[in-house]
């Protein structure tokens, strides 16, 4: 027969290992991973930072997101590709990328579309940003925000670039974005596509002469240790698609739905404003570094280029391409 006291003891433990599971179960922690390409110090590394932050306050610690830079889940496609499945969270991706999932996103990077950040903006944000959005999501991608990927600068180990003829021959590296191929073929040059996280040894090592990105990019990644021709050509802009898997979306309750989408508000400012202060002070510290930085003859490549507009417009997504190129020239 069991004493009193060894009766109450045993309640209390049992009680005690009852409450336990409970406490840990409202406590645990949803952890999230958010993968992306680029470098730590890059805007779009920031950002991602800003939302694991952000989030994991408004979620009173409870949702956790480890942030992964630099490829290291794998190249732009790859992560497509495991968001897609739901085998990774979170990618705040390239354009080009996403047109491979969703060839709509391409219309976006028409050569010469937008002469400065805002108008893309007021673009993404607008109608035809929650058209992208509609059509991502019926392949397994939920859009968080639009963020930025800057007006697309040319460099190059050679020589400076600029006039359309300057481009003959050199071998220029293009992210796998059908677009940009476009672009640097109308212009003469051989495109070759090489990963992001590979394009430094490639630039070192003359595999090919040079290559096309944002100077955020350029700088960030230090790739103007190898290459000291910079052309502000400003020949293309391309956004940085921020994306959930729909099957991590799924999963949310509202109120983590509504943590995450307000994280992701603050995360696209941030990321926009480093974005659109990066040029300006970029151009002079590149400038320092020794890089030569040259303006172009702008009117002469946009001329070089027309083409690559009336293929598109030709394509699949004419009809996206029309509306976009129509948004962007009323803007």
């Amino acid at each position: 027969m069991i004493d009193r006291n060894t009766f109450t003891r045993t309640l209390f433990a049992l009680a005690i290992s009852a409450l336990v599971p409970l406490a840990a179960h409202a406590q645990a922690a949803l952890k999230l991973t958010l993968g992306h390409g680029a470098a730590p110090g890059n805007p779009r590394h920031e950002a991602a930072v800003k939302f694991a932050d952000t989030l994991k306050a408004k979620s009173g610690g409870r949702i956790e997101v480890q942030v992964a830079p630099s490829a290291q889940l794998g190249d732009d496609a790859a992560m497509i590709t495991a968001l897609r499945t739901g085998a990774l969270d979170m990618s705040a991706n390239s354009q080009g990328a996403m047109a491979n999932a969703v060839p709509e996103y391409a219309a976006f990077g028409m050569p010469f579309l937008f002469a400065n950040l805002s108008q893309a903006w007021k673009l993404l944000d607008g109608p035809l940003g929650k058209e992208l959005a509609d059509k991502s999501a019926e392949k397994g991608m939920v859009v968080l925000g639009y963020w930025d990927n800057g007006i697309r600068h040319m460099s190059n180990s050679k020589k400076p670039l600029l006039k359309p003829e300057d481009l003959k021959g050199m071998k220029m590296r293009t992210p796998p974005d059908a677009v940009t191929v476009d672009i640097m073929q109308a212009l003469g040059a051989e495109a070759q596509q090489i990963k992001f996280a590979e394009l430094y040894v490639a630039l070192q090592q003359g595999v090919v002469d040079g290559q096309e990105n944002p100077l955020m990019n350029i700088h960030a990644s230090k790739l103007y240790e190898v290459q000291k021709f910079i052309s502000l050509t400003g020949h293309k802009y391309e956004m940085t698609p921020f994306v959930m898997s729909k099957r991590t979306w799924d999963k949310l309750s509202e109120a983590d739905r509504k943590a995450v989408h307000e994280s992701a508000v603050e995360a696209t400012a941030l990321q926009r404003r480093l974005s659109q202060e990066a040029d300006d002070k970029l151009i002079a510290d590149l400038k320092a570094k020794g890089v030569r930085v040259d303006t172009v003859d702008k009117s002469a490549f946009e001329k070089s280029t027309a083409n690559v507009d009336d293929k598109w417009m030709a394509s699949p997504i004419g009809p996206f391409v029309k509306k976009v190129i129509a948004g962007a020239r009323a803007n």
